[in-house]
């Protein structure tokens, strides 16, 4: 973090802008709604002041003298000579106020970010100011998803913080009424713009008797590493968890998403590092549960493809604990659509299979029969590993040596290697690229469709020319 974006509270505060034209007119509509005392010196021969502008400003026809900086907390210098400029933000500093030369970073003493201005709510974008465009159009994607209402909804908080703290003695119990109100009819009343009906309905929820708070365990799918691809409702649950239990292969990008307060538990295994067993992952859930907390197990891809989901249910289940899967984007379609590779295709592939490469021991097999059929595309998890194995099998069970292979290694990571060979050569392929990452490998006609450098394409070319 390059920037840190403190929130500096107006009330009472003076403001001080020195300049005119569209720059000057920019900073001083920030403050138009703001309880701040904006004071404008527009210096003599300026360009005229904007009539909304002038009615919620004090403008004067001249540059700003010591005793105008006196008290002031922010200053703004838009435009003017560089011995100006100086003069001015010398003599700001040394009364105490922080300086900003408008579109000049280096000499300013903080940067004006994009807002988002909600009354209550205000979103900052910062840069550092290094790249205002991008800043702007981070802004505009967060107005479109802010309800324009949020504002009430603060504000009937910030209005309503005391009462609730003296009916209220302890802070789960002021938390767990914010959490009621905050997201429950009070929510939609306010954001309705009908904010009698808001305050009315979160006293309504104070004075009734709390319920007792019981816990719950979310099984939540991650996806393959990459947030963007995260679910809309896997970033809620994150946000709102209480304990978040993950796997390694869950991205320090995806955790960054939830509540900097939240308990982390970290389970993740390695092959043949298991430090946490599964029998104690299922304990924590239902201990944790049990405290009265929500739990989010969030684990890389879906919970239910190969990410042993169903066993931490039936745990979960049997403790008599709620429990609600929120699905990922699995692996195999994550790396699929990285690479570029097609797992169904009207002219080669009527059928996908998915196979774990790794299997229980003492259990059964993966049916190699069904995934060698032809017109087909077989996908492995877990497959690096057993990639002689599964090299033999599906050569055993008839698939063709020469059938096309995609391994895509940290799929949609920065670090994401995608390697295409044959069958025939699998193993060899593994030891020779060394590949140790977590893996998906997919096999079938299809995989030829797929998208890697452009040496390895003209190598593949060659060898199925």
């Amino acid at each position: 973090m390059r920037v840190f974006p403190a929130s500096i509270p107006l009330d009472g505060r003076t403001i001080i802008l020195a300049g005119s034209g569209f720059m000057a007119d920019a900073k001083a509509r920030l403050f138009v709604n703001s309880p701040a005392r904006l004071k404008w010196f527009t210096g003599r021969n300026a360009d005229p002041v904007p009539h909304d502008l002038a009615q919620v400003a004090e403008v004067y026809d001249r540059e700003p003298t010591r005793s105008d900086l006196r008290g002031a907390t922010l200053v703004f210098i838009a435009g003017g000579e560089p011995r100006f400029i100086d003069r001015l933000a010398r003599r700001a500093r040394r009364r105490g106020a922080l300086v900003n030369v408008v579109d000049s970073p280096a000499e300013s003493d903080f940067q004006v970010p994009a807002i988002v201005d909600r009354d209550e709510i205000v979103v900052s974008v910062a840069s550092g100011g290094s790249a205002p465009v991008l800043s702007v159009d981070i802004r505009s994607a967060v107005e479109q998803v802010l309800p324009a209402n949020v504002g009430i909804l603060a504000g009937l908080a910030r209005e309503l913080r005391g009462t609730v703290k003296s009916v209220l003695d302890k802070f789960d119990d002021r938390r767990a009424f914010w959490e009621r109100a905050l997201r429950g009819e009070a929510r939609d009343a306010a954001l309705r713009g009908d904010r009698a009906a808001a305050r009315r309905l979160m006293l309504k929820t104070l004075n009734e008797v709390q319920p007792e708070k019981t816990g719950i365990v979310h099984l939540v799918g991650a996806g393959p590493g990459d947030p963007d691809l995260l679910t809309l409702k896997a970033a809620r649950l994150l946000r709102e968890a209480d304990v978040i239990v993950h796997d390694r292969l869950v991205s320090e990008g995806v955790l960054n998403m939830a509540r900097r307060d939240a308990l982390r538990i970290d389970v993740g295994k390695t092959k043949g590092h298991h430090p946490v067993p599964q029998e104690e992952i299922g304990d924590i859930l239902v201990r944790e549960a049990r405290k009265g907390q929500r739990v989010v197990r969030i684990k890389g891809g879906d919970p239910f493809i190969f990410g042993r989901g169903g066993e931490e249910l039936d745990v979960v289940r049997a403790a008599g604990i709620d429990a609600e899967v929120t699905p990922g984007i699995s692996a195999a379609l994550a790396c699929a659509a990285s690479a570029q590779v097609p797992l169904t295709h009207r002219d080669h592939a009527q059928t996908v299979t998915f196979a774990s490469g790794v299997v229980k021991s003492g259990g059964p097999d993966a049916d190699y029969e069904t995934l060698a059929a032809p017109n087909a595309t077989s996908v492995f998890y877990m497959g690096v590993g057993a990639a002689p194995q599964i090299e033999a099998k599906m050569l055993a069970a008839g698939r063709a040596g020469a059938t096309p292979v995609m391994l895509v290694e940290n799929g949609t990571h920065d670090n994401e290697r995608r390697i295409l060979t044959r069958l025939d050569s699998l193993a060899d392929t593994v030891v020779r690229e060394r590949v140790h990452g977590p893996s998906i490998i997919m096999i079938g006609e299809t995989a030829a469709l797929g998208q890697v450098t452009a040496a390895a394409q003209t190598e593949l070319q060659e060898t199925y020319a």
